[in-house]
């Protein structure tokens, strides 16, 4: 495959990239003739697409990932089944057609990685497939991105972390190529984002909370919201039954409200004009964990994102976050104690234990109207 590059209009020192639409920055070396340029060290490499890849014609395309890391000491069991079920959702639930979806998979019984060894999920892979993702989007279009495997955090060194930590994922050659970091995630899947095109981030790893590094996190409001509460009890409780009133109250304090995740001073990562949405596994701070489902070993935070799904067409984000919530901690609440005791514990010393799933947004919306849609 050949590539191009042409010059920026208006700019004599800077070239756009045929396929990945990059800018790259070009500039004389001290000391050399003038005319002669060289490209400048930061920019990065632009990445070829094998001819194997889908080549697409519709609105909607996805790329799924699941790496099971077979015969090291980190293996995991149900990333590959992460990955079949989430092509038979998008198929069957929400009509993306069957080639517009790429799949890098690896694990016991993946041949690709024989066939095609471009399609196994190296670092190298995973980000070339992520800018085929977004490559050529124009408005309406919709994008599912899906990894299924280890996450982990590193240290922020550019001050951009409200935790300092960067979230990462981890490619199948992690110990060889390194981790993808939120940074490089952001810059690949969120940035180039254009006017009406929509991108579902979906991370079942751990650590994986702002896996995006987008602006708005969606938290639910427990203590915030209960002095508001008392003080408008005070002018209506006379008016109101107990039993209206306890209603409220549980619906105020557990009211879900996004919460501007931007470190002070730091420009926010938004899209060129799109809209970028992920739904990941658990808190930044924690782990998560595998379970047993219809398609074998899958993680849980898939299990019960597809599960939340089937059970409720039509589901708004509010309705699909508290379902998840709901699944993981009965499932992994049983796993502890059981029955009324067990509940009771759950909710009253253990809150921390059971992993998170996590909404973000690049722009803050109404949860409880707007309809999850893919």
């Amino acid at each position: 495959m050949s590539l191009k590059a042409f010059p920026v209009p208006g700019s004599g020192s800077s070239f756009r990239c045929e396929f990945c639409r990059r800018v790259t920055r070009i500039k004389p070396q001290h000391g050399e003739r003038e005319g002669a340029l060289t490209l400048a060290p930061r920019s990065p490499p632009c990445l070829m697409v094998p001819a194997s890849y889908p080549r697409l014609c519709g609105k909607k395309r996805a790329l799924l990932m699941g790496v099971n890391y077979t015969g090291r000491s980190h293996q995991l069991e149900g990333c590959l089944n992460d990955v079949r079920a989430m092509r038979h959702l998008l198929c069957h639930k929400f009509g993306f057609p069957s080639d517009a979806i790429l799949e890098l998979t690896a694990g016991a019984r993946c041949e690709t990685e024989k066939e095609e060894p471009w399609m196994a999920p190296t670092r190298e892979n995973l980000l070339r497939a992520m800018r085929w993702l977004v490559d050529g989007t124009s408005c309406g279009d919709s994008l599912v991105f899906h990894f299924s495997g280890h996450g982990t955090q590193k240290p922020d060194l550019n001050g951009d972390e409200v935790d300092g930590y960067n979230e990462a994922l981890c490619p199948l050659d992690v110990e060889e190529s390194g981790k993808i970091l939120d940074d490089e995630i952001n810059e690949t899947i969120v940035r180039p984002l254009g006017p009406g095109v929509k991108l579902h981030a979906i991370a079942d790893t751990c650590h994986s909370g702002t896996m995006l590094d987008l602006p708005y996190l969606c938290r639910q409001s427990r203590y915030r919201n209960l002095k508001h509460t008392k003080s408008y009890f005070s002018d209506r409780s006379k008016h109101m039954s107990r039993q209206t009133a306890l209603r409220l109250i549980s619906s105020v304090m557990g009211y879900w409200q996004w919460e501007n995740h931007c470190n002070a001073g730091m420009a926010p990562k938004r899209p060129s004009g799109g809209l970028a949405i992920s739904i990941s596994s658990c808190r930044d701070d924690q782990k998560c964990d595998e379970t047993t489902g219809e398609w074998g070993s899958m993680g849980i935070m898939t299990a019960s994102f597809i599960k939340a799904v089937e059970d409720d067409p039509g589901t708004t984000y509010g309705r699909l976050l508290r379902s998840m919530r709901a699944r993981i901690s009965d499932e992994q609440g049983n796993r502890r104690l059981r029955g009324r005791l067990g509940s009771f514990v759950r909710r009253m010393i253990m809150p921390g234990s059971v992993q998170e799933p996590q909404l973000c947004s690049s722009e803050a919306f109404d949860i409880y109207q707007k309809p999850f849609l893919l």
